[in-house]
């Protein structure tokens, strides 16, 4: 009984962590937020203009250079660039949460030396560092929608939904590789490797329906839990399309996402007292 009362207390130690300390991970997100660019002249400003030249580059290859033109979505078409940017806006957001959280714990080792710090909050201010830039990209894409004759609605609200799911699969993926990047350096390079295969493993700038014949093939597809998100949001902001419409893949990504937190908090529990012996 002892033993099962500890293992439940471990389990919802690192919830309660994060909970107990909130102020603390809303000014540090701040602060590694606004000294991430410190030292360039333009600062905070090279957070966005990074992803604005990636979507236009997308736009002229794929629309102007390969003749994409418009695309199926749902039960109707849209011009390519809505497309790519309901896809592209939430995979920025993991691209770069994923290797912050990753890194997070080399970048405040001098934290992670401290006896009573709460090391199990730092990938969550990683994480919620780049929501800001997220935030961003949403009112943009809002934007670009509306301008295009899809004005925003209660569904678009969505997207907040979507982009807290990302979040959450993000940070126990965070969980996992910034607990094990500290005994293996190379983990961090081999995170970004993945993310480049994932970014076209993802239906982002190609169109799942009409490129992939085979049904089984395009179920293996959807089984990536990036393709629940970047089809939730051109459902919100497309498709005006509710995500409870889709229960099963609702279902599964949810059911992934719960299993990767809770992974990646037993093994970040499980390797946590080493870290300051190695780093």
């Amino acid at each position: 009984m002892a033993t099962e009362a500890k293992g439940k207390k471990k389990e919802a130690g690192i919830l309660s962590e994060i909970w107990q300390n909130r102020q603390i991970i809303r000014r540090l997100a701040v602060n590694d937020f606004r000294t991430r660019y410190a030292g360039s002249y333009l600062g905070i400003i090279w957070a966005f203009v990074q992803p604005c030249i990636t979507i236009l580059l997308y736009w002229f290859v794929f629309e102007k250079g390969l003749r994409a033109g418009r695309q199926a979505v749902g039960n109707g078409e849209v011009p390519f660039l809505l497309f790519l940017i309901s896809g592209l806006v939430p995979w920025f957001f993991f691209a770069d949460a994923l290797p912050n959280g990753t890194g997070s714990l080399i970048s405040y080792d001098y934290l992670v030396k401290k006896v009573v710090f709460k090391v199990s909050i730092l990938p969550v201010v990683r994480i919620i560092a780049s929501i800001f830039v997220h935030l961003f990209f949403i009112v943009v894409a809002v934007v670009i929608f509306w301008a295009y004759g899809y004005p925003p609605d209660a569904c678009t609200l969505q997207v907040f939904y979507y982009s807290f799911g990302t979040m959450l699969l993000a940070l126990g993926l965070s969980y996992m590789t910034s607990a094990a990047v500290v005994f293996f350096r190379d983990l961090k390079e081999i995170v970004g490797i993945v993310l480049q295969i994932m970014v076209w493993a993802t239906p982002i700038m190609w169109n799942l329906e009409t490129t992939v014949k085979s049904g089984a093939l395009r179920v293996v597809f959807k089984l990536n839990p990036m393709y629940y998100v970047v089809s939730g949001y051109r459902d919100a902001l497309i498709n005006k399309k509710w995500f409870w419409e889709n229960p099963g893949w609702t279902l599964w990504f949810w059911g992934v996402t719960a299993a990767v937190l809770v992974l990646g908090g037993f093994i970040f529990r499980r390797l946590m007292k080493h870290f300051a012996d190695v780093l």
